[in-house]
């Protein structure tokens, strides 16, 4: 009561007589813990404690693969936007070849250029330009009157 002077008595008005933590383990890491309540105060008997570990073992692979799940969802969603920004910006050099006469490498260059000297992030001038709310004339009368330095 002394160390847990809230939880101990909505423990004991709800019937919470014996509250024991098995760790939630991988390896030598604790992930978390298991909590079992009961209604007899005492210690778990052995066969108990084998059986609480193994539903904490169970959680523990249910909480890893929840993990890897997620890990594998955001990789996935990173590559998808980096292959999205990629297309955006062979299609954008296209745009400032047709509109410009730039080769691709000069044409990445004035993207580049105009990017930087506005702090527009690359990806973004891009979608831009492709989406047409960027006139190609923009990036082109800036890598005019701007050469690279």
């Amino acid at each position: 009561a002394d160390r847990w002077p809230a939880f101990v008595p909505v423990a004991l008005n709800h019937g919470v007589r014996s509250v024991h933590a098995v760790p939630l383990r991988l390896r030598d890491q604790v992930l978390g813990a298991l909590g079992l309540f009961g209604s007899k105060p005492g210690e778990l008997n052995e066969r108990d404690i084998r059986l609480a570990q193994a539903l904490a073992d169970v959680a523990t692979i249910a909480m890893i693969q929840d993990r890897v799940a997620s890990d594998r969802q955001a990789v996935n969603e990173q590559l998808q936007v980096a292959l999205d920004s990629r297309v955006f910006l062979e299609q954008a050099k296209g745009v400032l070849n047709h509109h410009g006469g730039l080769e691709m490498p000069d044409a990445y260059a004035a993207l580049r250029r105009y990017a930087r000297d506005h702090r527009l992030k690359l990806a973004d001038l891009a979608r831009a330009l492709v989406q047409r709310t960027v006139s190609p004339s923009l990036v082109l009368d800036h890598a005019r009157t701007r050469p690279e330095t």
